[in-house]
């Protein structure tokens, strides 16, 4: 934690003040340190400042206090050693009236004590200096809450994606310009961005990890901290329990602390606690006992109220890029819809959402989403969405809503419908890969390879079930007559 004394206004370097040409200030004694920071300034013409000074001052004087028979004698020793005992950043003597030259005696004294001393000349007030250094900071607070509003963006973008935890993470990295890792509940490094350190700074962060998280639930003893912060190697270090007693911890190794930094890591660490921790709310124990009901026999519509609606859309949802989905990123896109009944299967998840929840389009996801149904009808949305997914795959759509309206189909009875349909199409229904490539490719209107897409196969095997579809069922497929008939059918099976 910063010392008390250092006000919140971000501090300004001293290479800034002395760069500015209206000041015309000039260092003549000291080190040039360009690391050398001011947080304030204080004009005093005591002879001893000190009960005065909290730290981090550019102290102005024009030497009003010096003795006449100051000299080379201790006087300047003496006054130099308690501003730095103080922890005055530096010393800025004004030139004229009282003096036409700064002393000798206090350049030497400040040299010793490795103060910086400043020239002001005559034409710069100790107002202006003042109030450069207030509009120095006040492009650096400025500065800083672009930055932090920038990063603030990016992370929550990040946290939207398929993969959020290292998105997050690779976010975090690039905006601290190190390395950003999540630590599991057992101090092994789950994932990792940025510039990895050497192993003596990562098993450092490893041990500091280890400071804020608890040994065991109810295990007694002092409150671990939520955070922890230490220097090795010349690199930062920081570590952040995620949430309450769930064992994950982020960690940061950085060159440098930036204004800003702390308000960074500590969005990315609210992100990772959302996506990484287990809703322990009344609505999960709601969703629990509903899948208990479920189990033990309910209806769905009986448990339906448990979960928050009455009607419902099944959303299913694939990831732009290759793989299966990881249980954070389907949890992520769970609270993205706004729900979190989620089911990862492989490279597709599906989500119960209700009804009033209307999905939107979500950036590295093709969704497709059902009509909105009672409970009771959750399977045929189930299909409804897995359909639309499908042509929202092969027309590069990114969502598509089932959409049903009032047809002509609807002027014939549904069990002489379904008959038909089963007669129809018995020399097919049989092979259900046969069926189902029938269904997509009239759906995408003979389109080969829109229905290659759809349905993650060569476009070769697509014309292969389509041919094997037309002799089996002796008609031709390229007759409209027949499509539209046999589109019927598909409906009705």
């Amino acid at each position: 934690m910063p010392d008390p004394a250092v006000p919140p206004t971000p501090p300004v370097l001293l290479t800034s003040l002395l760069a500015r040409e209206d000041l015309s200030l000039r260092r003549i004694a000291g080190p040039e340190d360009a690391g050398t920071v001011v947080h304030w300034v204080h004009t005093s013409e005591m002879a001893d400042p000190y009960p005065y000074l909290l730290g981090g001052e550019l102290l102005l004087t024009a030497g009003v206090h010096i003795p006449e028979a100051a000299g080379p004698g201790t006087y300047f020793d003496d006054y130099v050693s308690r501003i730095v005992a103080a922890g005055g950043a530096a010393l800025g003597f004004g030139v004229a009236p009282v003096h036409d030259t700064v002393p000798r005696a206090l350049v030497a004294a400040c040299e010793t004590h490795g103060l910086p001393l400043l020239e002001v000349p005559p034409q710069t007030t100790f107002s202006g200096v003042a109030r450069a250094v207030w509009q120095l900071m006040a492009q650096s607070r400025l500065a800083e809450l672009r930055r932090v509003t920038e990063a603030q963006q990016s992370l929550a973008s990040a946290a939207s994606r398929p993969d959020p935890v290292p998105s997050v993470l690779r976010q975090l990295a690039q905006r601290l310009g190190g390395w950003a890792v999540l630590y599991g509940a057992e101090g092994a490094e789950i994932a990792g961005a940025g510039r990895r350190p050497g192993e003596g700074a990562a098993s450092a962060l490893a041990k500091l990890a280890g400071v804020v998280r608890p040994v065991s639930e109810g295990s007694g003893g002092p409150p671990h901290p939520t955070s922890a912060t230490d220097t090795t190697a010349g690199l930062h270090l920081a570590a952040y329990a995620l949430g309450a007693g769930r064992g994950f911890v982020l960690g940061v190794a950085t060159p440098q602390r930036a204004p800003g930094d702390h308000t960074v890591v500590s969005v990315a660490a609210v992100l990772l606690s959302l996506l990484t921790g287990e809703q322990q709310s009344g609505t999960g124990a709601a969703r629990s006992s509903a899948l208990v009901r479920l189990l033990l026999g309910a209806p769905p519509e009986e448990v339906a109220s448990l979960l928050g609606g009455e009607r419902w859309v099944v959303v299913r949802a694939r990831p732009d890029g290759e793989g299966a989905v990881d249980a954070v990123a389907a949890s992520a896109l769970g609270a993205a819809l706004g729900s979190a009944l989620v089911d990862p299967a492989g490279d597709v998840v599906r989500v119960l959402v209700p009804a009033d929840r209307a999905p939107a389009p979500l950036p590295g996801w093709t969704l497709g989403v059902s009509a909105a149904v009672a409970p009771h009808d959750w399977p045929a949305a189930d299909t409804q969405a897995g359909r639309a997914l499908a042509r929202a795959r092969a027309t590069r759509t990114p969502l598509l809503r089932h959409a049903p309206r009032p047809a002509l189909a609807d002027l014939v009875p549904p069990g002489e419908a379904a008959a038909h349909a089963r007669t129809l199409l018995a020399p097919v229904t049989a092979h259900p890969a046969l069926t189902e490539t029938l269904r997509t490719w009239l759906s995408l209107h003979g389109s080969w390879d829109r229905t290659a897409v759809a349905l993650s196969v060569h476009r070769n095997t697509v014309r292969q079930r389509i041919t094997r579809c037309a002799t089996l069922l002796e008609t031709d497929l390229e007759d409209p007559d027949v499509r539209m008939e046999l589109w019927f059918a598909l409906r009705h099976i």
